[in-house]
């Protein structure tokens, strides 16, 4: 059931539009990355990204991860990207994310929550489905997912990014300077990852590199003065439904449904 939650304006941020402008990086140091994360664009990347998913969800939520053995329907949506890190070495999937915007629809989380007057007729990106690998380099794939979740946010003109976030998870993204988007710390059950209580947290885009410029925030570099060329994001052709909603493509999925 959708839950109404109320939060005091006078603390709410500021209501103005936010339109970025284009930021030059031609100046900026380059860094390469043992890996690549790009935006899936075919049926075998979207499995690789399911299956990284698969994995992750399956060391810490093994009950919601029988449900994601497959893709979702949301993997294929209109205002939805799937990102993909993969292992320059072998090709190995090293982890993945989902971000939807609300330009189309609304977020995933509003089907549990209605959010406050101050993110209402805002443009949101919500990320979802995060996993990395378990090995030593998935610390450093997740905060790279980050960034690319900010950049795509910048590049698209998103004025806040959302989130969901079960504990101690949650601690991560107040670490980022996620603030709550409801009185809190509260967690709500959520319909979209498992019914399971999540905090609903935001990051204003505008503001970022300020507020992390005047925390002295240790990732405030690697985000803001360095060049990542392994970070690919041009937006694809929407062609993924199509893969998948052809008919050999259709009969292979109820081929796989369990018996």
């Amino acid at each position: 059931m959708k839950q109404d939650h109320t939060i005091s304006t006078s603390s709410g941020p500021a209501r103005g539009k936010f339109i970025p402008s284009p930021v030059s990086t031609a100046a900026l140091p380059e860094e390469r990355l043992p890996f690549t994360i790009r935006i899936v664009s075919d049926e075998q990347a979207l499995q690789k990204a399911v299956g990284i998913r698969y994995a992750a969800y399956s060391r810490h939520l093994p009950e919601l991860a029988q449900n994601l053995l497959r893709f979702e329907q949301a993997d294929l949506a209109q205002d939805t990207i799937v990102l993909l890190a993969e292992s320059k070495l072998d090709g190995s999937s090293l982890g993945t994310m989902r971000i939807q915007t609300n330009h189309f629809r609304p977020l995933g989380l509003e089907q549990s929550v209605t959010l406050p007057d101050w993110l209402q007729g805002r443009s949101l990106a919500e990320a979802t489905r995060l996993g990395v690998t378990s090995s030593q380099i998935g610390k450093i794939v997740k905060t790279l997912l980050f960034k690319a979740y900010f950049l795509y946010c910048v590049e698209n003109a998103i004025d806040w990014m959302v989130i969901t976030a079960r504990s101690p998870l949650d601690r991560q993204y107040d670490a980022l300077l996620f603030q709550d988007v409801f009185a809190g710390p509260e967690f709500i059950p959520m319909l979209h990852v498992g019914n399971l209580p999540h905090r609903v947290m935001a990051f204003e885009v505008a503001t970022a590199r300020e507020r992390w410029a005047a925390a002295k925030h240790p990732l405030f570099g690697l985000v803001f003065e360095m060049q990542h060329p392994d970070l690919i994001l041009e937006q694809p052709p929407n062609v993924l439904a199509d893969q998948f909603t052809s008919p050999d493509n259709l009969a292979k999925e109820r081929t796989a449904l369990p018996k």
